[in-house]
């Protein structure tokens, strides 16, 4: 069956004297524009006692500017039926609103406002610190959540990419007015964002209307970028009688977003663990019937990443679920996985990205990482070729690459038991 070629996306970019770049996508037949300003900062840029400032500020954008105060933010962006979020990761910082095309300039206005002049109000910083740490207390009680921090905090050990974004009850109590400012003017420069939108908006009318409100950020960027973190493959046994399951965690060093094998590791982890037809869900749950929750993902950053796989089960049950993890390991490593199980690793990925970009607000996102990662927009149909030219044997060089006994992590996190793990049992 022959496929038609998907049609070119109407991509424009714009940079402003300052350096601050613009970068828009045409979508005729939306009547919404989705838009977001991506600061390139987050949480593995933060020095050790600054650690959470990033979403600090985040929060702290919403609670009033100059002109507006939080409850006129929201006023207006519901008086527009707009959607106003934000969210913090480790090497980002995005501030999105969605609205429809006629009220482009009041969404854009409010957004532009309450990015470039906050106030960090004493009162306001109070009452968000109440917040994040009541956050952070959310996510020590989620035990899922939970056992994925302390094996990110291990496997990049003492380094910024290892702690939370959240930051911890100790740093978050220290924030002042001070150091918010002075974050926010060291970050928040022209060179250090992107502002991406897409839907229904004439580019020219954009960059200007984006000029207007952006021309006198201060240009520049600042230094953010060091050596890539170093990993750590610790065995982490944390014991926490209060939960039923044991929750585990098993990882390896895997390639940054810009590496060149990215597709063959992508068709790599959805063969192991990236779905309901994966080997670990079909081996450890419907076979084995051993967990409800079994899945491995990847995370990968600008110079550095992981493959991480995720299980819930029972003391007694967790020995056997890493084993079965080790075995898929060794036989990824051995065998080449067989043409239909690489048609369908790669038909699942075509799908999630296609339907994946069928809003304007992963489209906006898609640009806007495009940019801060490549400098260089990949048409769907280049994408798409790209995982199709992933052969078996390619996926199998990815996993003798990745899959080393020394080079793996393990965390376990949960009534333990007496359960114990050596570094000399973890062979694949």
């Amino acid at each position: 069956m022959s496929t038609m070629p998907n049609p070119p996306r109407n991509l424009r970019r714009t940079v402003l004297p300052n350096g601050m770049i613009i970068l828009t996508e045409r979508m005729e037949h939306l009547h919404s524009v989705a838009m977001g300003v991506w600061v390139k900062s987050g949480s593995r840029y933060e020095e050790a006692p600054l650690n959470g400032i990033s979403h600090f500020v985040e929060h702290m954008l919403f609670k009033g500017t100059r002109s507006r105060s939080a409850q006129s933010i929201a006023r207006e962006m519901d008086s527009i039926g707009g959607n106003l979020d934000a969210y913090t990761g480790k090497e980002t910082i995005c501030f999105s609103v969605r609205a429809l095309s006629g009220h482009v300039p009041i969404a854009l206005d409010v957004l532009t406002d309450l990015v470039l002049h906050p106030v960090f109000a004493g009162p306001d910083i109070e009452r968000e610190r109440g917040v994040i740490l009541e956050e952070i207390k959310i996510d020590e009680d989620n035990p899922d959540v939970l056992v994925h921090e302390i094996f990110t905090r291990n496997f990049w050990k003492d380094q910024p990419l290892g702690k939370p974004i959240l930051g911890t009850t100790e740093t978050v109590r220290a924030f002042e007015q001070s150091s918010l400012f002075s974050y926010h003017v060291d970050r928040f420069r022209a060179g250090n964002m992107v502002f991406a939108a897409a839907g229904q908006l004439d580019h020219d009318e954009f960059v200007e209307q984006v000029a207007e409100k952006f021309h006198r950020v201060a240009p520049g960027a600042p230094s953010l970028h060091g050596e890539p973190p170093v990993v750590s493959s610790p065995i982490v046994l944390r014991n926490k009688r209060s939960l039923e399951q044991v929750q585990i965690c098993l990882g390896v060093p895997s390639p940054p977003i810009t590496d060149e094998n990215r597709y063959a590791t992508l068709i790599l982890n959805t063969v192991l663990g990236g779905g309901m037809s994966s080997r670990l869900f079909q081996t450890i749950r419907e076979e084995r019937g051993l967990a409800y929750s079994i899945y491995s993902d990847l995370s990968p950053y600008s110079d550095t990443g992981s493959l991480c796989v995720y299980a819930g089960t029972s003391a007694q049950k967790a020995r056997d679920v890493i084993e079965l993890v080790l075995t898929e390991f060794r036989s990824l490593k051995e065998v080449q996985i067989a043409e239909d199980e690489l048609r369908r690793a790669i038909e699942q990925v075509k799908g999630n990205i296609l339907m994946g970009l069928e809003s304007s607000g992963s489209r906006m996102s898609n640009l806007a990482r495009q940019e801060m990662y490549f400098h260089h927009f990949f048409s769907v149909d280049e994408v798409l070729s790209r995982l199709e030219a992933v052969t078996s044997a390619q996926v199998q060089q990815m996993a003798q690459a990745l899959f080393h006994p020394e080079k793996i992590a393990v965390t376990m996190l949960g009534r333990l038991d007496g359960v114990k793990l050596k570094r000399t049992e973890i062979v694949c």
